[in-house]
């Protein structure tokens, strides 16, 4: 199964990765076992020392052509323990359109009330927005609009997934990752001190309050899936680089199940249910389920691979 999978999304593969030999990173699982499936127990920590480029798609779940119900619905049964999240009646957010065109547009969120202070700045051209909680990204599709990224500033949480497979409305968002130098504060998080997004390339470039910087560019979208090319001006050594943040309470019951790993120098992948695995240092790292969830049925999975030490911008593959 996965192996089908790869062959399918390594022909989005950055070309420096054909050309060089492949970089192997650490991948760590902090991963706890909770029972509420609204709380994010999915940690998986991305590691290695001298990192400056790499790959993030999300691709439609294998099984996306056979479902016949797909699900949203917030799931609160096993809530109860301390800390856990509570359903609520949040106040409808301030919505601004910081960018549009007939085809593509920006949109940012400003919630009454956020888990974080709005410290970060958003810049879209000339624009300049505070207490931006939520951008939004939004593609033409018939009949409408189509979400297919979002970026919470304020702690760094980026969510993607490719347009809706032709006759099929908008499938869900499933795990978050994180990008840039991770920190813990109650959750982990990227602290970041300035978003700006040049619509044009669409590429964000984020300016980190630890020191250092990051371009992340829209590479591809499309109905496959969303490709997003990384490239830091410094590696990040001392922590994660990247993490992915998702949830798991059954195999019936999740944002991610199972793991996949292409080792270095090891003759094929290697697989294991998400809470089962503890480590690895591969080249290519592929998170998701092989049989539907109740929960967010249709969400992505999730690549990290084309892991690099060159200093070149991402390059310009899947335009």
């Amino acid at each position: 199964m996965v192996g089908v999978l790869f062959a399918c999304w390594s022909a989005f593969s950055p070309a420096h990765a054909q050309a060089t030999a492949p970089l192997a990173v650490e991948v760590t699982n902090a991963s706890e076992p909770v029972l509420c499936a609204e709380k994010d127990n999915v940690t998986l920590n991305l590691a290695a020392r001298d990192v400056r480029r790499f790959r993030i798609e999300a691709a439609h779940p294998a099984y996306v052509g056979t479902l016949q119900r797909d699900s949203f619905e917030a799931d609160w049964t096993g809530c109860t323990a301390p800390g856990d999240p509570t359903p609520g009646t949040p106040q409808p957010p301030k919505r601004t359109t910081l960018y549009e065109q007939i085809d593509f547009w920006v949109v940012g969120l400003t919630f009454a009330d956020f888990w974080r202070p709005a410290t970060a700045t958003v810049r879209i051209g000339e624009r300049v927005e505070k207490n931006i909680h939520l951008l939004q990204v939004w593609m033409i599709r018939p009949m409408g609009g189509e979400e297919v990224l979002v970026l919470y500033p304020q702690d760094g949480y980026w969510r993607l997934r490719p347009l809706a497979p032709q006759g099929l409305a908008p499938t869900a968002y499933g795990s978050s990752v994180l990008i840039g130098p991770v920190d813990v504060e109650q959750r982990p998080i990227v602290k970041i001190k300035e978003v700006a997004f040049e619509p044009k390339s669409r590429t964000f470039t984020l300016v980190f309050e630890r020191g250092g910087s990051a371009t992340v560019k829209m590479t591809a979208t499309d109905q496959n899936r969303h490709v997003l090319d990384v490239a830091f001006d410094k590696a990040i050594d001392g922590r994660p680089f990247a993490a992915l943040r998702s949830m798991y309470v059954t195999d019936f019951n999740n944002d991610v199940a199972r793991i996949a790993v292409r080792e270095k120098g090891a003759k094929g992948w290697r697989e294991d249910g998400i809470m089962a695995f503890k480590r690895a240092t591969a080249t290519d790292v592929w998170t998701g389920r092989v049989s539907p969830s109740r929960h967010n049925t249709s969400s992505p999975d999730m690549v990290f691979s084309g892991f690099s030490d060159v200093k070149e911008t991402p390059s310009s593959a899947g335009k």
